[in-house]
């Protein structure tokens, strides 16, 4: 039964982070977030909720620049998150909403402002910035946004196969996608980690990617960052999401067995079902 005829759908969910086995930190995060017109409600590492009230975001950030790149990037995308989307979801009730591209986009815009200023304010911050994808859930549809190489992958119920929804905002992601390589030399080429776009780190313009899903019951989608896609090759994750859930703790399982196969760098799952 698709969401349009459905008053109540809803979402379970997982998440977890690891700084892997050669990083001394983790400047990797996630975020969940339930909320309305009015509060916000932070989400804890597990749990299923309803939309039929409030909307739902996910979002998964990788900082970089300096060891406290995380950290800051994590706290400018939850204060900016807490504000834009609630005021989003009061506009929708009156009929004088923006469309959720114009609100993602000043929500990225936003933080992209919030890290140069940093950046340029403290010593210790010049260069900062962040990769962020993340999920918006309303009880018709997923919107989402993107900006970097976190991914952001949907496993349809309907049984045609994973999705990659996201793009990686760099030169190996661009040969790749334009089949100049293939995914075994893309995982192994060494400028797969050099950034073309990302919030913050000197970067004058913000040009996210954003887009739509109109979800059904048994939809499923991770946010990962790269540190995920070390450790496993596109097959691999389509078929761990197929079989989920496999434990009490998808995510913490999918982290733990990435970074016993690779763990070169801070790795971040977020795994979301449609109920």
């Amino acid at each position: 039964m698709p969401p349009s005829s459905n008053q109540d759908p809803r979402l379970r969910w997982s998440g977890h982070t690891d700084r892997g086995r050669v990083r001394k930190n983790n400047e990797d995060s996630f975020l969940g977030l339930q909320f309305d017109a009015r509060e916000v409600h932070y989400l804890g590492k597990l749990g299923e909720g309803s939309l039929a009230a409030r909307d739902v975001v996910f979002a998964v950030s990788d900082g970089m620049g300096g060891e406290k790149s995380g950290e800051f990037a994590s706290r400018v995308t939850v204060e900016k998150i807490t504000h834009v989307l609630p005021r989003a979801f009061q506009q929708t009730a009156t009929g004088t909403a923006q469309g959720a591209d114009e609100v993602l986009g000043e929500l990225f815009e936003q933080i992209h402002r919030e890290l140069l200023l940093l950046g340029r304010s403290y010593e210790e911050c010049a260069g900062m910035g962040a990769t962020l994808t993340l999920c918006w859930f309303t009880p018709r549809a997923m919107h989402f946004a993107h900006i970097g190489d976190t991914r952001l992958y949907y496993l349809p119920a309907a049984g045609t196969g994973l999705m990659q929804l996201t793009h990686d905002d760099t030169y190996v992601g661009w040969l790749f996608r334009n089949r100049k390589i293939n995914e075994r030399e893309a995982r192994n080429h060494p400028g797969r980690h050099s950034l073309q776009k990302a919030l913050g780190a000197a970067n004058q313009f913000v040009e996210p990617q954003v887009g739509t899903v109109i979800y059904e019951p048994g939809d499923r989608f991770l946010l990962c960052s790269d540190g995920l896609v070390d450790g496993y090759f596109d097959e691999k994750i389509g078929e761990l999401m197929a079989q989920w859930p496999p434990g009490p703790n998808p995510a913490e399982q999918l982290v733990s067995d990435a970074v016993q196969l690779s763990g070169r760098d801070n790795t971040t799952a977020l795994v979301i079902e449609v109920l």
